[in-house]
This record gives C-alpha cells, structure tokens and sequence, in this order.
C-alpha cells in the first residue's frame, strides 16, 4: 500500500511498486488520483502517451511520490521534484526538473532553461525509446545522491528574505 508523505508542503502519495494506491490528497475536491486519472483520460488520442508516461516512472524509479504541484502538473518527487508530465495538443511533454545535468546521447532533451528539460513524446514508441528510460533512470540517480533544492516557492521566499536581512522592507508589486 502507498505512504501517504509530504513534500514541499503538498501531501503526496509513494509509488508502490505493486500499483496500489490509498488515500491522497484533493485537488479541486477530489482525490489526486482521481484528479490524475481525469487528466490521463482527457488527453484524448494521446491518452495512451500519457498513461505510459506514469506507468514508467512508477515502475522505473522505486519510492518517488506522485503528486500535482500548484500550477496542476503531475508531477513525481524522489528526494525533491524529479520529473513531471503535461499533455499538449500534438505531444506529451515530458520534463526533467534537473534535465540540464543529464547525459543525452540520443540528443532528445529540449529546453534552454537554467537546469529544466524536456523531451516531446508523440506515440507509445516514443514512451518505449531506451533513451527516455535512461534520462529517467539519472534523473532519479542524481536526486537520490543530493537532495534538490531551490524550488520557485523556496526561490521567491528566499528573496524576501534576503531583502529584509539587508535591512528593507520586501515589498510585492501592487
């Protein structure tokens, strides 16, 4: 059965290797689950993409917790924030919160943001490419060696609280 934790103030559910789920937390009055399993099936033709995404890490990365995040992202932690997933219209975005550490020999990372990446999925062949499976796979070996850390939440409260340590007044646009 899974561990109900909590990460970064959001209350998350462990991936249990047999697949059985408990309680987790609501998301628009229902169960995350629930909320996750809706948004698996409205991604219409690329249902599947996104189902197979899920299924990946929660059998390739033992003990990641799976959760939505604020901006209503499925997203899985190990450690800290690991990956998320996000259903467009022509592809499912598979991201990477430290993507810019990942070796990518098959050059299928994208993005040129400081440290996320992301790789476009189109079909289950896509999902099924040893290379994806790999970029997950030292995704989650970094996370387990050192926790992530600095967040956009920690970020922007870590700014405020330089400022009031140099003596001003933090003050939020208005």
């Amino acid at each position: 059965m899974g561990i109900l934790n909590h990460v970064a103030g959001f209350a998350v559910m462990r991936c249990s290797p047999d697949g059985e789920v408990g309680e987790m937390p609501t998301v628009e009055g229902r169960e995350a689950r629930v909320w996750i399993d809706e948004y698996v099936k409205k991604a219409g033709k690329l249902s599947g993409v996104a189902k197979m995404v899920r299924a990946l890490v929660k059998k390739a990365v033992a003990g990641c917790e799976e959760y939505v995040n604020p901006w209503k992202i499925p997203t899985f932690d190990l450690n800290g924030p690991l990956c998320f997933y996000m259903v467009t219209k022509e592809h499912v975005i598979f991201g990477f919160m430290r993507g810019a550490m990942l070796r990518d020999p098959g050059k299928l990372l994208e993005g040129t943001g400081k440290y996320l990446r992301h790789v476009k999925l189109r079909s289950a062949a896509d999902v099924r490419r040893s290379e994806v499976r790999a970029l997950l796979e030292q995704a989650a070996e970094l996370n387990r060696k050192e926790p992530v850390t600095g967040t956009k939440v920690q970020m922007k409260q870590s700014r405020a609280a330089r400022t009031r340590k140099r003596g001003r007044r933090a003050t939020t646009p208005g």
